[in-house]
């Protein structure tokens, strides 16, 4: 098979045959159909984060196929079927985040595409109990940014407890965002959407949101606070100076959920300012395989839109650049050449 690696990190991916890989007990092997290229994984490739990947490894984490070959004890998935491999690759299944509904902060997961091999390859291994179904109706194309970047801003939101006739700032209309702010407005909420960029403030506007700001004119802070404050502001733009400024922006009792992670990242609280007002700034990391099941089923039933164009693998590390430097209006998919 054919897969993209990361040999050295900050070097460029390099496309390399390597075997088809065989499932172990409780896992699947899936011939990749598409996979979404997320900021995550260019994090991975640079090595940018505290806790590293180790090369080689093939990065993806929004890798969509049909299941080709079935592990030792796996029943309840078929040759053939459909899954999503997200970045919650694996789960022990027994911890006290596991057992309480938030097993994407167990201690022991393994990610996809960081921890173990992801789908920038024409085949990928999952562990069976977190590939995830995709229903009829999702195609492949799609459901590779609803497996990540779907499921990530769906979860922000309910961390965040949106609810109807709030406002909601959404901080960087991109993979992400443009996905967080059909769900803010499937949730009932006034939708802010914030970037720098026309393209991208334009998309917010046909997407639903009710006010666009472009924070390279506007003082985003200043813009919200017009408007009463954001009852909560979800950080999806990879700029640490973006962070501060929804913060800026929210009402009393309002909720800063971060989160983009941008490299070595950090955000100066106020102290005096969070104290007094009952802000709260919060941390999410993707989603649950419950929160993605939900993500699958509104798409399914026509209640969001996923913008994105597609690419041959071979072009990974042209597309890499053009996300880094802003230039992708949402997400890039891999298409892997298999009929859908």
């Amino acid at each position: 098979m054919k897969a993209a690696v990361v040999r050295a990190f900050g070097e460029p991916l390099v496309i390399e045959e390597r075997p088809d890989p065989e499932p172990g007990p409780g896992q699947v092997r899936i011939r990749v159909e598409t996979s979404g290229l997320c900021h995550t994984d260019i994090h991975a490739a640079h090595g940018d984060w505290p806790v590293k990947p180790n090369p080689p490894f093939v990065p993806g984490h929004e890798g969509v196929g049909l299941v080709e070959k079935l592990g030792d004890g796996v029943t309840h998935l078929s040759v053939g079927q459909r899954v999503a491999v997200p970045w919650l690759g694996k789960a022990c299944g027994r911890c006290e985040h596991c057992l309480s509904g938030w097993e994407t902060l167990c201690e022991r997961q393994i990610n996809t595409g960081y921890g173990c091999d992801g789908g920038y390859a024409e085949e990928m291994l999952a562990w069976a109990d977190f590939a995830q179904p995709v229903p009829d109706g999702v195609t492949a194309v799609d459901a590779s940014p609803l497996t990540c970047a779907g499921v990530t801003t769906y979860k922000a939101l309910k961390v965040a407890d949106v609810r109807p006739a709030q406002l909601v700032a959404i901080s960087g209309v991109g993979g992400l965002g443009h996905l967080a702010v059909q769900y803010a407005k499937i949730a009932g909420a006034t939708v802010a959407a914030i970037d720098v960029t026309d393209e991208k403030l334009d998309l917010a506007a046909e997407l639903g949101a009710d006010i666009v700001i472009d924070a390279r004119k506007e003082d985003v802070g200043e813009v919200l606070k017009r408007h009463g404050g954001a009852h909560a502001a979800i950080a999806l733009a990879v700029n640490e100076a973006a962070f501060s400024a929804v913060d800026s922006g929210l009402r009393r009792g309002g909720k800063l959920v971060m989160v983009a992670l941008p490299a070595h990242g950090t955000v100066q609280v106020p102290i005096f300012d969070t104290v007094l007002n009952g802000t709260s700034v919060i941390g999410s990391i993707v989603g649950t395989r419950q929160d993605l099941a939900e993500v699958f089923r509104l798409h399914a039933a026509g209640r969001t839109k996923v913008i994105c164009e597609t690419r041959p693998l071979a072009s990974v590390n042209e597309c890499v650049d053009e996300v880094s430097r802003g230039q992708v209006k949402a997400r890039i998919v891999f298409d892997l050449g298999w009929g859908r």
